[in-house]
């Protein structure tokens, strides 16, 4: 369905798409959403978001050498992390085992591996 739409791409490290489709594969088959399945997701959910923060707010600094303003904008991203942690903790609490099948599709979604480098 995403491809389908204007999109922003972030990349993302080999190690984490294998381990992020590893655990969705491992969470879809248990089918539960019990403590263990939440926690597993959890920290999932919270490394993908710091890659993701990294490369759109960090990124673009490095690119710029913008050195000075790097410790601002880390600790903009670690209260912007900290909130998003305190949150999706909340909502994954709560989750049942349809809702946790819905958001291990989206994560199958979002995730791509990397096109073929052209000749």
């Amino acid at each position: 369905m995403l491809k389908q739409q204007s999109h922003i791409v972030a990349p993302i490290p080999d190690e984490l798409r294998t381990r992020a489709l590893y655990t969705v594969n491992e969470l879809r088959e248990r089918g539960k959403a019990d403590k263990i399945a939440i926690d597993k997701l959890f920290e999932l959910i919270v490394e993908m978001t710091d890659n993701g923060l990294d490369f759109f707010f960090l990124e673009p600094l490095r690119r710029l050498n913008a050195s000075m303003l790097m410790g601002m904008a880390r600790m903009g991203i670690g209260s912007m992390l900290k909130g998003s942690k305190m949150v999706v903790h909340k909502v994954l609490k709560k989750l049942d085992d349809r809702s946790l099948a819905a958001i291990l599709d989206f994560i199958e979604e979002i995730i791509h591996e990397p096109e073929p480098a052209a000749s």
